[in-house]
């Protein structure tokens, strides 16, 4: 079910997360619950490796949850771009929402269906060759093993405070329920909020 991180994903956990700490690292919660950015320096997760210790590189405040779980999907494409797109990777890092630290990893590839031949354009884009995915899991496969992940992981406790973390909408607001919509399968609760940390970044960008 929990596959280690192969090319993909580790390409995915050292960009996405060094931004995802930069945004989630330092800030206060608003009343209403969106988290404002305030910048902090960081270094590239590449550089320490996913056991390095990030509550010894800087102190953060307290979360309003107690889990990020950072995701970034890889898709078929082309160009002109193929329709419907297709999640071909699907990686999920779980982050301590206190100490910032990965406590567990999701990684899975997933066979597309309506497109099975990935492009030479995909691959040179995502970096997926054909042999990553094929003979792979369906989309419904691996949405179910990603329940079963949240589940052992206690993720789906009530008393349990986590959302998804996503550079962009793309991922949950357009991809995921568009394929889901596509082949008829239900989108989870879980999928249906996040923090989009392009927009947490926008936000405290300086006017001129």
């Amino acid at each position: 079910m929990l596959a280690p991180l192969q090319t993909g994903a580790a390409r995915f956990s050292s960009y996405l997360l060094s931004r995802a700490r930069k945004v989630l690292g330092s800030h206060l919660f608003s009343p209403c619950g969106v988290p404002e950015f305030c910048s902090i320096s960081t270094r590239k997760l590449a550089a320490h490796g996913f056991g390095a210790s990030m509550a010894a590189m800087v102190s953060f405040p307290p979360q309003r949850y107690h889990y990020f779980l950072v995701l970034d999907f890889e898709a078929t494409c082309d160009k002109p771009q193929i329709h419907p797109q297709e999640i071909i990777e699907f990686p999920i890092l779980k982050l301590n929402g206190r100490t910032m630290e990965i406590e567990s990893t999701f990684h899975m590839y997933v066979q597309p269906v309506v497109h099975p031949q990935l492009t030479p354009f995909c691959t040179e884009l995502t970096g997926i060759i054909q042999a990553m995915v094929d003979g792979q899991p369906s989309l419904q496969q691996v949405l179910e093993r990603v329940d079963e992940w949240m589940a052992k992981e206690g993720l789906l406790d009530p008393n349990v405070k986590s959302i998804f973390v996503t550079c962009g909408d793309w991922d949950l607001k357009v991809m995921l329920p568009g394929q889901c919509q596509y082949l008829g399968l239900p989108v989870a609760d879980y999928f249906k909020q996040w923090i989009n940390l392009k927009k947490m970044t926008a936000r405290t960008l300086p006017t001129s």
